[in-house]
């Protein structure tokens, strides 16, 4: 499903990643972890295509996106692949709902089928009746769980996650954890997590180490 070749990153002086190697299956949910400074966010924003490697190829499900150009690689993103930030970026001017939509309409969905599968995935996530709040009238864990609904919104292949419960209390973070192999199981995505929570990481399919911008076991 996602294939790292031989990926390289350097800013300046400093080589943040030497030459990762990992394969990805379908479905899996795959966490890495590692101390400050291990390449882990780094990588993560490879597989993304919100940053390029320095050599190297990024292949998922079967589409090279280091051979795409600016704007096809923005699409693809858009189409294929949803994230998840430690403090949510939901837009405050907004509500949840419209903040959910929003990848939708940059994908040149319909304002209807937009909103349907923004009141969907709203349901799923036990929020249907904060859809018209804006995010300063949202708890913390109200707040990712509609962080998760506008990464699901296009069915993404992949979601990726960038210390999702960071942020959160102990009870907000384990509903969160919860959240994520309920979505899994439900609607098959894959999840790629960057986590420092020793138990979200004991829970995954398969933990990722990284030291020293290499895969250390």
């Amino acid at each position: 499903m996602i294939d790292i070749k031989e990926v390289t990153k350097s800013f300046g002086n400093l080589q943040v990643l030497k030459g990762i190697n990992l394969h990805i299956n379908k479905g899996e949910m795959v966490s890495i972890v590692g101390p400050s400074g291990a390449g882990k966010t780094t990588l993560l924003q490879i597989i993304g295509t919100l940053d390029k490697p320095d050599s190297g190829n990024i292949i998922i499900e079967g589409t090279d996106v280091s051979q795409l150009s600016t704007k096809k690689l923005s699409e693809f993103r858009n189409q294929h692949i949803g994230f998840v930030f430690q403090f949510h970026q939901l837009l405050p001017e907004f509500t949840a709902i419209e903040n959910i939509m929003i990848p939708a309409f940059i994908a040149g969905v319909s304002r209807n089928k937009a909103k349907e599968r923004a009141e969907e995935l709203l349901a799923l996530m036990g929020l249907s009746d904060r859809a018209d709040h804006k995010p300063n009238q949202l708890s913390g864990g109200e707040k990712q769980r509609v962080a998760v609904a506008r990464a699901l919104v296009n069915n993404p292949d992949v979601v990726l996650a960038d210390e999702p419960s960071g942020s959160l209390d102990s009870k907000n973070k384990a509903e969160l954890h919860q959240l994520f192999f309920e979505l899994r199981d439900k609607l098959g995505q894959t999840f790629v997590i960057v986590t420092h929570d020793e138990e979200l990481a004991k829970l995954t399919d398969r933990t990722i180490h990284m030291k020293d911008g290499v895969i250390s076991e």
